[in-house]
């Protein structure tokens, strides 16, 4: 697994922050139609339980845009990747249908509420720190176009910045091509839910992703210490 730290100022502002790395061989299909049906229940399931202004008081989201202002960023104009989900999910019905490796990222995103990065490790250049995003940092965001970077928690390895919680980049993005897989399940407070989210998770890859070769690290503000 590449090396994943917390950088200094992202550490001070937000001080109870953990990272649940997965990182697996996968098999990649367009789609998994096993996978899609799971996530269609979820969303009728979604629809019956939630409503639309309930949204940012999930426990989960409601750390995460704490955590967006903390770091001068406004999380209403710069929507979390789980909010924004759930929004879809609760107003349209429906999220995009993108990979059978993204796909189940997206549905454990739902079910938690957790923002959650994924990525082609073979895109990734050396180690990866998790800081803040600074002026004229932009890059290419999946479906965003260029994405105003600055002040939003950023993942950067020795190219640069790569992801966020509001999109993650082109140049790290799941594709046909890829092979192994890093998932990086983003909490911003302590709490007793990162745990099952992980264990979805590796059940997911497993039984719609073919995954093998699991890596497994928690990485904190605290242990870091």
């Amino acid at each position: 697994m590449h090396k994943i730290s917390i950088g200094k100022e992202l550490a001070e502002k937000i001080p109870q922050l953990t990272l649940s790395c997965i990182e697996c061989d996968i098999d990649y299909q367009a789609k998994n139609n096993s996978l899609w049906l799971h996530i269609e229940k979820k969303i009728k399931d979604l629809n019956r339980s939630l409503k639309v202004e309930e949204i940012s008081k999930l426990p989960a989201i409601a750390a995460s845009r704490r955590a967006y202002k903390l770091c001068g960023k406004d999380p209403a104009r710069y929507r979390l990747s789980a909010e924004a989900l759930l929004r879809r999910v609760l107003k349209r019905g429906e999220i995009y249908q993108v990979n059978n490796v993204v796909d189940q990222l997206n549905l454990v995103s739902i079910s938690t509420g957790f923002s959650i990065g994924g990525y082609d490790t073979n895109a990734i250049d050396g180690a990866i720190t998790f800081g803040i995003g600074e002026p004229n940092e932009p890059y290419e965001g999946i479906g965003k176009g260029k994405l105003n970077i600055e002040f939003m928690p950023v993942f950067r390895d020795e190219k640069g910045a790569f992801g966020t919680p509001t999109s993650d980049s082109v140049r790290t993005c799941v594709t046909p091509d890829t092979k192994r897989f890093l998932m990086i399940i983003i909490a911003y407070e302590t709490t007793n839910v990162l745990g099952k989210a992980t264990e979805m998770a590796i059940e997911l890859l497993t039984n719609y992703a073919g995954a093998t070769n699991f890596e497994l690290h928690e990485i904190s503000t605290t242990k870091q210490k």
